[in-house]
């Protein structure tokens, strides 16, 4: 399908000569030559959103000549001018989380324009679009060599109806690829394979345009491209359904952090190592809705995979996207993974001439700068439950030993978010460590046994670097005799088949397996929650001992409740340190100083001992991670296994929704809509349906893992005869909407301050008892109550699932009331037609004193504006009130329109039934 390009662009258009061949492009310099702007000190981020404008100006885009002038007012006031523009990435990419809920609307969404008398064709994507299934593989099976096969086969088993769903949707709709399961982790796929850094395609009048590679994608770590210079960023389904409907984003010009790298890394140190206090430097200065660039002599000696790794990790940073400049590290790494050498060629000759090459000239304005020598960074680990709790690795063991002093009530005032301060265990006295036996083994678990050790996630397997050293560290601790220790389940996940290919190649992947790190599928796995049941016995030891177990991953996420249920402490770390806390299989050994066991001759081997030399890790890689193996192994990506080919779909533009299908559901949203939108309605009357604190999570809101029998998604799937074997995960069913409702807030570890040290999706009903979550809702909803919630600072951190948005909004609540947002959940919440609200003034949930027994009027609605201040009244159980202010976090104009209309998918579904 050829791109539109906007009718003013013209003045800027240029061609360039590449390989004897001329392709078009819209010029920076010429744009400057036009009198539109000095855009010279540009950050290159920030030029491939002013390329994007250059390229759409009028043609009926919403582009105007100010909204390009506007960059180089930014420049010129030193970093700063947030004009509201309207923003056209040139595709999207989806997992199948996320990606199977996308689809249903889409399907849903056929049904609702038919329903309006429109034509079901209409909704189809007008962007080229990419589903690659990573997050459904659970790791059932470990540490054998049947593992891979056995969990495939399960997976599949599991997930049929969700597979042949998707399958349909590849056929319904152009422009709609999926990458099978089994193949590898959507972030790894792009960066490897689908990322392209300068794009290409047609225009409305058969020329060939080259333009910057730009996405977005539902799910967070879609930063992860910005490693190789494209430009993308995750956002909820919702947004992405109607960015791939022609729907522009609409944004504001953002600042750009320029986060400077010195020096080169020292010897014993990964690029995890450096992520991990990249995190906490940028979290530490805030970086919410910004995005951050890296440039800096220290880029020089950063290979490319280190910066996916710190570009994957901005969710975690908090920012919008983490930014690396092309230069000749991305010429080499796109040589080196297989791309077309013409395309090589393009993007080397479009970078110099359209300004977005980095060399040592390459000196742009940046709103604010921070810097780091790369020589300081030291072995470091994160946790126990935020990616921003650093622990350098050598005051891991005392730092864990807090956490446990903490969690056994020594100090039951202090805040679960400084668990992983560094330094000494507190000197009052404390239960020594518990411990437990196990049945039928004849060892005990105690506080700090690491129970679950995963070299998992797109993270850190796109880096050959950290794997190779993982293969190595396995390889030298296997021929001194040590191996995992029992109660450790250990598990392999690459984010590709390369992977596999180059462990293999370099004869590592058989001391892995002798080690317990056997392959167990190339998917999300532990990193998404899909981490597996652990032995029985285990579970039961940890449980009837109230134990402190852990788990050590080489993931991006560690947010409670994530993991594993039998979890409470999760660790970041590098692959090495994966397999190392996996040879010690306890957070209280020391990795700097204690042995990791003993040798065949009973001497002590310490971590020094296996670890692997910088030389030793690149020689290797520069000898089996090559082009011929990118080449190989993506020649039939889009083709999968045979299971994959055997799904049989029908050809049909409307989806046949099957009734007893407890995976697919057709969702409420646009079933009875009406032609025409309402206006906004002033929330009066409302009860609280919960009150939460600071840094609640997409986790906590949205849990993907697995479920009990005991909770409504539970019960709601034993009522139609599904067996607690076949429950699956949140995750996996996301394509139905009574499913992931139950499931909203029921995070095991979220914690109501409306109730009194409780733990899980509890709250007060209407009759002030306490009930699950879901039943409150549906009882207040039977009575025509509005519901708002309640929060603290940074509300809806963490990955960019919308079904965060959705079920808030399915419970029936009008108004989120926090603090402060993070960027995509705020984004998601106004897409499904809720009103997120700031306290002004100093005010907070604690200030005001609230128990959950106040109602909440929220007046001056119907004639909002953008980020407008309205008043809020609360009425207290006493009959006491108190009026304060809210800031209205309906950022721009279309948003408003959004909230008008029901939500971002109503209105386009409004408007493409009257085009």
């Amino acid at each position: 399908m050829p791109i539109t390009v906007g009718q003013d662009s013209a003045k800027t258009r240029k061609s360039l000569s590449v390989n004897g061949k001329s392709i078009s492009y819209y010029s920076i310099p010429a744009a400057t030559q036009a009198g539109l702007g000095d855009f010279s000190k540009l950050p290159a981020a920030l030029k491939v959103v002013l390329e994007n404008l250059l390229r759409f100006e009028d043609g009926g885009f919403s582009v105007s000549t100010d909204d390009i002038k506007a960059f180089g007012e930014w420049a010129a006031k030193g970093g700063k001018n947030p004009r509201e523009i309207a923003y056209r990435p040139a595709r999207v990419l989806m997992q199948d989380f996320t990606g199977v809920p996308a689809v249903v609307d889409l399907a849903a969404m056929r049904d609702g324009i038919k329903n309006l008398g429109g034509d079901a064709n209409k909704i189809n994507p007008l962007v080229p679009v990419d589903l690659v299934i990573d997050h459904s593989v659970m790791i059932d099976e470990f540490g054998n060599p049947r593992a891979f096969q056995m969990n495939v086969d399960r997976e599949y088993e599991r997930n049929m109806e969700r597979y042949t769903f998707l399958k349909w949707g590849q056929t319904a709709f152009d422009n709609f690829r999926v990458v099978p399961p089994g193949t590898g982790i959507c972030h790894q796929v792009n960066l490897e394979y689908l990322a392209q850094t300068v794009w290409t395609d047609t225009d409305q009048n058969g020329e060939e345009v080259a333009y910057p590679d730009t996405l977005v994608g539902t799910d967070s770590h879609t930063t992860m491209v910005n490693g190789a210079a494209v430009l993308g960023w995750g956002v909820g389904g919702i947004e992405a359904e109607a960015a791939m409907l022609g729907q522009p984003i609409s944004m504001l010009i953002p600042e750009v952090v320029g986060f400077e790298l010195t020096g080169a890394m020292m010897e014993g140190t990964t690029g995890t190592d450096l992520v991990l206090k990249v995190v906490e430097m940028l979290r530490e200065l805030g970086v919410v809705g910004k995005f951050v660039e890296f440039y800096g002599s220290g880029l020089d000696k950063l290979p490319l995979a280190d910066r996916a790794t710190i570009a994957n990790m901005a969710p975690e940073y908090g920012a919008t996207c983490g930014f690396f400049p092309i230069d000749a590290e991305t010429i080499r790494y796109l040589e080196n993974t297989g791309r077309d050498k013409d395309r090589i060629a393009l993007v080397e000759a479009y970078a110099k001439e359209n300004g977005f090459w980095r060399d040592e000239t390459y000196a742009p304005i940046y709103t604010e700068t921070l810097s780091l020598d790369m020589g300081t960074i030291v072995p470091a680990i994160s946790g126990p439950k935020r990616p921003q709790d650093y622990v350098a690795l050598d005051a891991a063991a005392p730092a864990f030993k807090k956490v446990v002093s903490n969690y056994r009530g020594v100090d039951a005032s202090a805040d679960a978010s400084d668990m992983a301060a560094e330094g000494p265990a507190p000197t009052a006295p404390i239960d020594p460590r518990k411990s437990h036996p196990v049945a039928g083994e004849d060892y005990q678990l105690h506080d700090g046994s690491v129970v679950i050790a995963s070299i998992t996630s797109c993270t850190n397997t796109s880096n050959p670097y950290v794997m190779i050293g993982a293969g190595l560290v396995a390889k030298k601790a296997h021929e001194r005799g040590l191996t995992r220790k029992p109660w450790v389940k250990t598990s392999l996940a690459p984010g590709s088949q390369v992977v596999s290919a180059y462990l293999e190649a370099a004869g590592l992947q058989e001391h892995l397996d002798a080690i317990g790190f056997n392959l167990v599928g190339y998917g999300c796995t532990t990193c998404i929650g899909n981490s597996g049941p652990i032995q029985k016995e285990l579970s039961e030891a940890i449980a009837e001992g109230d134990l402190v177990a852990t788990s050590v991953l080489s993931g991006n996420r560690n947010f409670e409740g994530r993991i594993s249920p039998d979890v409470r402490a999760n660790y970041l770390a590098s692959p090495p340190l994966v397999v190392a806390y996996a040879l010690a299989g306890d957070m209280n050994v020391d990795l700097t100083n204690d042995p990791l066991g003993q040798d065949q001759d009973g001497n002590d081997v310490y971590l020094k001992d296996i670890w692997p030399t910088t030389q030793e890790v690149a020689d290797l890689v520069q000898e089996t991670v090559t082009r011929d193996a990118f080449l190989t192994k993506y020649a039939d990506v889009f083709k999968g296994d045979e299971k994959w080919q055997g799904v049989d779909v029908p050809d049909q533009e409307t989806y046949d929704w099957p009734a007893t299908s407890t995976y697919i559901q057709n969702p409420p949203y646009f079933q009875g809509m009406a032609a025409e939108p309402g206006t906004i309605k002033d929330v009066v009357g409302a009860k609280t349906l919960l009150i939460l604190g600071d840094m609640i999570t997409t986790d906590h809101i949205s849990p993907a893992g697995s479920f009990a029998t005991t909770t409504p998604a539970g019960e709601y799937l034993l009522d139609r005869q599904v067996q607690p074997r076949e429950f699956n995960s949140y995750g996996s069913r996301r394509g139905n909407h009574e499913i992931m409702m139950r499931g909203t807030f029921a995070n095991i570890r979220i914690k109501n301050e409306m109730l009194d040290g409780v733990e899980g999706g509890y709250t007060k009903g209407p009759d002030g008892k306490q009930t699950s979550v879901f039943d409150a809702s549906m009882a207040y909803q039977e009575a025509g109550t509005p519901l708002v919630i309640f929060g603290g600072e940074q509300y809806g951190a963490g990955s960019s699932r919308d079904w965060a948005a959705k079920g808030t909004a399915l419970l029936g609540v009008k108004a989120v009331i926090a603090e402060s947002f993070e960027r995509i959940h705020r984004s998601n919440l106004v897409g499904m037609g809720v009103i997120p609200f700031e306290f002004t003034g100093g005010d907070t949930r604690k200030s005001l004193g609230l128990t959950g027994d106040e109602t909440v009027d929220i007046k001056g609605l119907e004639s909002v504006t953008p980020l407008q201040e309205v008043t809020c009244d609360i009425t207290y159980a006493d009959g006491s009130s108190k009026s304060i202010t809210l800031k209205c976090r309906i950022d721009t104009a279309p948003e408003i329109e959004y909230i008008e209309n029901g939500g971002v998918l109503h209105y386009v579904l409004r408007k493409l039934a009257k085009s």
